[in-house]
């Protein structure tokens, strides 16, 4: 049953449309991903659907006894009170309600807080930017909301609270439609696609990996077929060019077909450009970059608050590192101390020679706010880098994606997606053979992201990465520190290698299994008792050719839908294809179900 039903809207502010006469439906107990580069709409369709921002055409559908509530991507700074406070506010609307009594909202509140292990007494302006993303998605779900929209939720969350924001959202009973860069929290989360691009609505009807196969169908067709308009294009062009000889005897309908062709390749919106990231190499450091021994660190020298303590590492030329850790654990802090900017309380450290480093701050302290983003970039220069690599500053940020006027604005008025391609603009105009990422994927599309990924893949140098990201730690690092049990431990590896590699959780006590009694799996045991039967046999015989009949009826649906031009048709005509291939593919779900019980038969 549909809880929203966007019937041809359109939307935009400076520049093309946004979202340009697009429909869509979202129906219960959905879990939507919703993807586009930074700018392409998706923080504004979320807000079109809360009713924050009105349409400039078009209608948005909601179900009458339908509620939506929006987590947003910033942590507001005006916000203070304790945490039953903060989430009673999201019973505003139906606390006025005649049939909700001031009871029962108590009741609501306090069941979510536990569920959310939260502290009703806290105040909330104390509390870690983590924390507080938990507060507010608890008021956000208090009023128990049909649609339940998501903006970036793993931000400023470690890699413990996004585990258990999985495991949270997985079980929730609404729809969800949420935007993120973390491609295993799509991986895991996402039953279905929707993707903005060039002001159009892709419904792909699948999960994240089965998106990545039809998309890149779908580019390879729609650049074949650009291609092949573009030269018949060109032919009529030249045929209308040659002279008083074609105006003897040219068609008039070839002119208005010709006419109508370069009004069509007028309006064609290209694929947007992905950002140009190349990493100015300087010359080797020494074999050796970072030695300590046996360092620790503690504030004021105070062991009670003590950071980490044993600490004997060697990082040599070519290493990739990763620091993983719960937030306020002291990631930046022991950074700060292998790079020799913070001395040691004990222990020793020793930096190896030639090193040429260049630090990405999560914070983006090295961002002076009233600057244009041409000023941050070139330090008040024209120009960057040198020799032959010396490029005008308005040149080099258009390979970041950023327009000379969008490289004359300030950067307070700039997304956080574009301040931290600024930052990597800046990181990579000087020569490093030592680079410090502390966060650097929070707000990068997913595009610039892999190619962030593959560029410090391809990387020379040495590389200390501060990351809640699983699927960047897993592609780049080949080792990690990890914050455990109060120190810190060395695992070779990535996020996965570790997780594989760490002490498992205490087993559990005798004593607690002593009064379970183990049930015998009845159905189980009744399964193996007997023997297939004629009909069943039958059955067993005739479930292969319907599972191959099923498959390949998914296959010829999936390739009719990767096709960009079927997006084009109507709504009707969308909506009846995804259905058939929802209800093939819970068919031949049963299928193997049965399959897989009836070989257990008889075997």
């Amino acid at each position: 049953m549909s809880i929203v039903f966007i019937e041809e809207l359109t939307i935009g502010f400076r520049g093309p449309s946004l979202l340009d006469d697009v429909s869509c439906r979202i129906e219960d107990n959905q879990r939507i991903g919703l993807l586009g580069r930074n700018g392409a709409g998706k923080t504004t369709l979320m807000k079109l659907l809360v009713g924050d921002v009105e349409p400039d055409a078009g209608k948005i559908n909601v179900r009458a006894d339908a509620t939506i509530k929006l987590l947003q991507q910033d942590v507001p700074q005006d916000t203070f009170g304790n945490l039953h406070e903060i989430v009673a506010t999201g019973l505003e609307a139906k606390a006025s309600a005649a049939d909700y009594p001031e009871w029962q909202k108590d009741v609501d509140v306090n069941e979510i807080i536990s569920r959310m292990q939260l502290d009703p007494t806290a105040r909330f302006e104390t509390l870690s930017s983590g924390m507080k993303r938990r507060v507010l998605l608890a008021s956000a779900i208090v009023s128990k909301p049909d649609l339940l929209l998501l903006d970036e939720p793993t931000n400023h969350l470690d890699i413990q609270a996004i585990d258990w924001l999985e495991k949270f959202l997985k079980n929730w009973p609404g729809s969800l439609m949420f935007v993120t860069h973390d491609r295993m929290f799509l991986r895991r989360m996402a039953t279905r696609i929707l993707e903005i691009d060039r002001g159009r609505i892709f419904d792909w009807t699948c999960d994240y990996e089965t998106f990545l196969v039809r998309k890149e169908q779908a580019l390879a067709a729609e650049e074949k077929q650009n291609a092949l308009f573009d030269k018949r294009l060109a032919e009529e062009e030249a045929w209308i060019r040659q002279g008083i000889k074609a105006r003897r005897t040219r068609n008039e309908g070839r002119v208005r077909a010709l006419k109508k062709m370069r009004d069509e390749r007028g309006q064609r919106r290209e694929q947007q450009k992905v950002t140009n990231l190349k990493i100015n190499e300087s010359q080797k450091s020494g074999v050796m970059v970072i030695e300590t021994e046996e360092i620790g660190f503690s504030y004021d020298g105070d062991e009670n608050k003590s950071i980490f303590s044993g600490l004997s590492v060697s990082i040599m030329r070519g290493d990739k590192l990763g620091i993983i850790g719960p937030n306020g654990a002291g990631k930046t802090t022991l950074l700060k101390v292998l790079l020799g900017k913070m001395k040691p309380t004990s222990g020793s450290i020793k930096l190896g020679s030639n090193l040429e480093i260049t630090y990405f701050d999560q914070l983006r302290e090295q961002l002076d706010e009233e600057k244009t983003v041409a000023e941050n970039v070139g330090d008040g220069y024209d120009h960057v880098g040198t020799g032959e690599a010396k490029k005008h500053i308005l040149g080099y940020l258009q390979d970041f994606l950023f327009t000379p006027d969008r490289s004359r604005t300030q950067v307070k008025f700039l997304s956080g997606g574009e301040r931290n391609r600024i930052l990597l603009a800046k990181l990579f105009t000087k020569q490093a053979n030592v680079i410090v990422l502390d966060e650097p994927t929070n707000d990068l599309d997913t595009e610039t992201l892999e190619m962030l990924e593959e560029r410090m893949m391809n990387f020379n140098g040495t590389l200390l990465l501060v990351s809640h990201d699983r699927e960047f730690l897993n592609n780049v690092v080949s080792s990690c520190l990890v914050f455990e049990n109060n120190n810190i431990k060395e695992y070779v590896g990535g996020y996965d290698d570790w997780i594989r590699q760490r002490p498992a959780p205490p087993a559990e006590k005798p004593e607690t299994k002593k009064n379970k009694k183990q049930q015998p799996n009845k159905s189980k045991t009744e399964s193996t008792s007997r023997k297939l039967n004629f009909k069943e046999k039958r059955e067993l015989e005739s479930l292969p050719e319907l599972i191959e009949s099923s498959e390949s009826e998914i296959a010829s649906l999936h390739e009719v839908m990767a096709d960009p031009d079927f997006y084009q048709k109507g709504g009707d005509a969308i909506a009846t294809n995804q259905a058939k291939l929802k209800t093939l593919e819970q068919q031949l779900a049963q299928y193997y179900s049965r399959w897989e019980e009836l070989e257990e038969l008889n075997a």
